[in-house]
C-alpha cells in the first residue's frame, strides 16, 4: 500500500522554514560585496516636562515632575550590518510604504553603493514590500532598487531573529529612556549614539545554528505522522 505523508501544523511549518532560512543567511561567510544588512523599526514618543527638573546637588540626584506634556510621535528606521560593525538610524516622523522606500534606496545608494547585491533581513510588516518602492519611484528606478536586495523575512512572532532587534533594544536602553521633547532632540542623541557604537566597532556576536533550532526548539516543528 502507499503511504502519503501527512504535516498537520502547516503554521509551524512556515514558522521554522523562515527561521531556518534567515539561520542560514547568519552563517553564510563574510562578502564584501553582498554584506549582510538587518533592518528594523520603533517608535518614540515625544514629550515635553511640564515643569523644569530640579538640577542635582552634592549627595542628590536630580528630579523630575512625573507629569508631562505629549508632542507627538517618531519613527526610528534602523539598519544594522553585523559583519560590518556598522548601524545607520534615520530618524522620520513616520513610518509610510514611502519612507520605506527612501530607505532602501539610501541602503543602496549611498550606505552601500558598491556592492553586487545587500542581503536584507527583516520582519515581514506590511510596508515592508518591494511594492512599497513602486508607491515612491517611477518603475524603472523602483525595479533597480528592487534587483539590488535579496529580502529575507523572519518568520511571524519571530521577529527574536532579526539581529537589528537587538541593536533598537540597545538604543533605547542606552539613550532613549529619558524624556525627548522634539524630532530634533531625537536626532541628535540618535546620531550620538550611532557614533559611539560604530567607532567601537561593537556588532553581535551570532552563535544560534539550524542545528540548535532542531534541538532546543524541537517543539516548534511539525509532527510528521504517517496516514
Amino acid at each position: 500500500m502507499k503511504e502519503e505523508w501527512c504535516i498537520p501544523e502547516k503554521q509551524s511549518a512556515e514558522f521554522v522554514c523562515a527561521m531556518e532560512d534567515t539561520l542560514e543567511v547568519y552563517h553564510r561567510p563574510h562578502d564584501p560585496m553582498r554584506p549582510l544588512v538587518c533592518f528594523d523599526e520603533g517608535g518614540k514618543q515625544l514629550t515635553k516636562e511640564t515643569r523644569l527638573p530640579l538640577p542635582p546637588r552634592p549627595g542628590d540626584v536630580a528630579k523630575y515632575d512625573y507629569e508631562y506634556e505629549r508632542n507627538g510621535t517618531s519613527n526610528l528606521f534602523l539598519f544594522f550590518a553585523p559583519l560590518e560593525a556598522w548601524r545607520h538610524v534615520k530618524v522620520t516622523e513616520r513610518r509610510t510604504m514611502v519612507d520605506f522606500a527612501f530607505c532602501m534606496r539610501d541602503l543602496v545608494d549611498i550606505h552601500f553603493p558598491h556592492a553586487e547585491k545587500i542581503v536584507l533581513v527583516m520582519d515581514n510588516l506590511n510596508t515592508h514590500k518591494l511594492a512599497s518602492l513602486y508607491e515612491a519611484f517611477a518603475p524603472a528606478e523602483a525595479r533597480r532598487i528592487a534587483e539590488k536586495l535579496e529580502i529575507h523575512y523572519t518568520p511571524k512572532h519571530g521577529s527574536w531573529l532579526n539581529m537589528a532587534e537587538i541593536e533598537l533594544s540597545v538604543l533605547h536602553r542606552q539613550s532613549l529612556k529619558a524624556r525627548i521633547p522634539d524630532l530634533p532632540t531625537l536626532t541628535q542623541r540618535v546620531a550620538a549614539w550611532q557614533r559611539k557604537r560604530n567607532n567601537a566597532s561593537a556588532t553581535v556576536n551570532w552563535r544560534f545554528t539550524t542545528a540548535d533550532a532542531r534541538i532546543k526548539l524541537r517543539q516548534l516543528y511539525p509532527t510528521i505522522d504517517v496516514c
